[in-house]
């Protein structure tokens, strides 16, 4: 018998990524940030932080990043938040 099993893959800004065990949108958001967050979705460092996160098209509301767990198939967008006009 073949193990068909594989690691979860969702989609982050269109590249796939693997998730090397179970995380959230906040675990998504510190890596791809390269900043620790607290588990308000605030960084820790008292800085301003500016994104927006989207999964499958819904905005996911910072207070609920920690909560929020990324599944096999969900397609996440982080927006960065660009001064000027």
């Amino acid at each position: 018998m073949t193990d068909t099993a594989h690691a979860p893959t969702i989609v982050v800004n269109g590249e796939e990524r693997e998730l090397g065990g179970p995380a959230s949108v906040l675990d998504l958001v510190a890596v791809t940030t390269g900043r620790d967050l607290r588990a308000d979705g605030t960084p820790a460092d008292g800085g301003r932080l500016g994104i927006a996160v989207a999964v499958d098209g819904e905005v996911v509301r910072r207070g609920r990043w920690a909560d929020f767990a990324l599944a096999d198939g969900h397609t996440v967008d982080i927006v960065t938040a660009v001064q000027g006009g």
